[in-house]
């Protein structure tokens, strides 16, 4: 287990059920703590609305047939670092969210502690 994202609630905004379990599973076998999965837009921004702290967010780039920006945006106001996951890489992202952390479809659990961990800026152990 990373000792680094242990006890850490992470946002996961997915609507596929089965990407939203292994995402669950994925953060549970690091110590963090899921919260959601939200399967909507509206969903998202529910849950970056609601007080209660979040130390980052995993954000599918395709939503139920929407794209998850004004998501990334409420996150981004709230200073809580996230990162994007998509089955077309960074290139599928749009200019203005290039270089944001960014993983793609298929995942591996690495690959999301690792862009978590960057995301947050927090150093392996």
């Amino acid at each position: 287990m990373t000792q680094t994202l242990k006890g850490r609630r992470v946002l996961v905004v997915e609507d596929e059920s089965l990407v939203a379990m292994l995402l669950e599973t994925i953060l549970e076998d690091m110590g963090c703590t899921p919260v959601g999965p939200a399967g909507t837009i509206e969903e998202g921004l529910a849950m970056v609305a609601d007080p209660a702290s979040l130390d980052a967010a995993l954000l599918d780039v395709n939503v139920a047939g929407r794209q998850v920006f004004p998501v990334a945006d409420a996150l981004t106001a709230r200073g809580v670092p996230f990162v994007f996951s998509t089955g077309y890489g960074e290139s599928g992202l749009p200019d203005a969210w290039r270089g944001h952390a960014t993983v793609q479809k298929p995942f591996t659990e690495n690959a999301i502690r690792e862009a978590l961990m960057k995301a947050m800026g927090v150093e392996n152990v």
